[in-house]
């Protein structure tokens, strides 16, 4: 059996749950603007964060900003909404709507964030798409083929 190659691009839509904030500045650039968060646990307290990434008209990742917001249990509301208010204002004029991206990822405060390529072994003993590229952290958006459906699971 021919291995599958992980995928190039994934296209995520714009919606009004985990993608509102999606969508192409007046220069071209692709933007995804985001909340990720790492989960809490006994010895650890988890985090919040703002992440904004930037990718190219063709999709290739250019750079992330990303804000720690702190632990979930301590978080202040109106802090982390001018955080975003305030990464959304810096791209200027935007237009929401789908766009085209590669997976990618960068490491800050310890976590690596971005789309990450994961390979599920199992799909390829029945000849399926053994790739699923998931928003990290908190894993709260996962794509799998056709990678240009623009939908996501959660």
């Amino acid at each position: 059996m021919t291995p599958v190659p992980p995928p190039t691009r994934v296209a995520i839509d714009h919606d009004d749950y985990h993608a509102e904030f999606v969508g192409h500045t007046a220069d071209g650039r692709q933007f995804f603007l985001t909340t990720p968060f790492r989960f809490a646990s006994d010895d650890d307290p988890g985090e919040e964060f703002v992440a904004l990434f930037l990718f190219d008209a063709a999709g290739t990742f250019l750079e992330a900003h990303i804000d720690s917001l702190g632990p979930r249990a301590t978080l202040d509301r109106a802090h982390a909404q001018s955080v975003h208010d305030a990464r959304l204002a810096s791209l200027g004029p935007v237009t929401y709507g789908r766009i085209e991206v590669a997976p990618f990822s960068v490491d800050r405060f310890g976590t690596t964030f971005g789309l990450l390529l994961r390979e599920d072994t199992e799909c390829t003993e029945d000849g399926g798409d053994p790739w699923w590229v998931e928003l990290e952290p908190g894993n709260y958006m996962a794509f799998s083929s056709p990678w240009d459906s623009g939908e996501y699971d959660t």
